[in-house]
């Protein structure tokens, strides 16, 4: 069995008071970290960007529903209009 060991290095951020006030806040609420939520985004940023995006699972879910479906603006239209007269 190998242990990759991962270094992890200090990083001095100077931001707004009241920047940092609110992402400790939105940080608690998702039960992470300020240091977790920063990391995140580092590594979004990191992603190479040929790599499609990581979607939640509700978008991965929806994603090709239709696309055996002919869909076009009338069919829209129609949609709405039987909705809503």
């Amino acid at each position: 069995m190998h242990v990759k060991l991962i270094m992890q290095t200090k990083l001095t951020l100077r931001l707004e008071d009241e920047l940092i006030k609110k992402a400790k806040i939105k940080a608690k609420e998702q039960g992470k970290s300020l240091s977790q939520i920063v990391a995140d985004y580092f590594k979004l940023l990191a992603q190479d960007s040929r790599m499609p995006p990581v979607l939640s699972l509700t978008t991965a879910s929806l994603v090709g529903i239709i696309n055996e479906v002919d869909l076009d603006e009338s069919n829209y239209k129609k949609h709405l209009e039987d909705k809503y007269l």
